[in-house]
């Protein structure tokens, strides 16, 4: 009996210390959308630099594909400007060494020199590396049209 409530204790303090970590890293995973954030708004190439991935693959709000190489040139040129990043709903789905964040953005700014203005969802994949740092290997933003935008499409 007493083997059986020692393994029964182990078992649940495993599976509270999972719960921990697993909560932690998502508290990182949403220290670094800050971090993100705030070097966007700054226009820091050098953090995103830090931040993205090699491999980096970026869908834009406006539909264009971009490579880390190809994402840091348009923020060096300005060909990207963000001057209002407002987050909210922030979701964060933990599989194995990958890090899926889904997030509502209030964004104001420029693109390829038309302003852009509105609400989109979008999805930022991390990895984390063998070192144990995340970087950012994808990303994708939606527009979510108002109901006046949707009835001018429409009208």
């Amino acid at each position: 009996m007493a083997v059986v409530l020692l393994a029964c204790f182990f078992a649940c303090a495993q599976a509270q210390d999972s719960h921990q970590k697993k909560h932690d890293t998502k508290k990182q995973v949403e220290a670094l959308e800050e971090k993100w954030r705030v070097a966007q708004l700054a226009g820091d190439i050098s953090a995103m630099d830090r931040m993205l991935d090699e491999d980096f693959i970026g869908i834009s709000m406006a539909g264009q594909v971009n490579t880390k190489a190809q994402q840091l040139e348009r923020m060096r040129t300005h060909k990207l400007v963000i001057t209002r990043l407002d987050l909210d709903d922030m979701k964060v789905k933990l599989v194995d060494s990958v890090a899926i964040v889904t997030c509502h953005a209030v964004v104001e700014g420029t693109s390829e020199g038309v302003s852009m203005k509105g609400f989109y969802r979008y999805t930022r994949v991390y990895r984390q590396l063998p070192s144990g740092e995340w970087k950012i290997t994808n990303f994708e933003a939606t527009k979510i049209q108002t109901k006046d935008e949707r009835a001018r499409e429409h009208g």
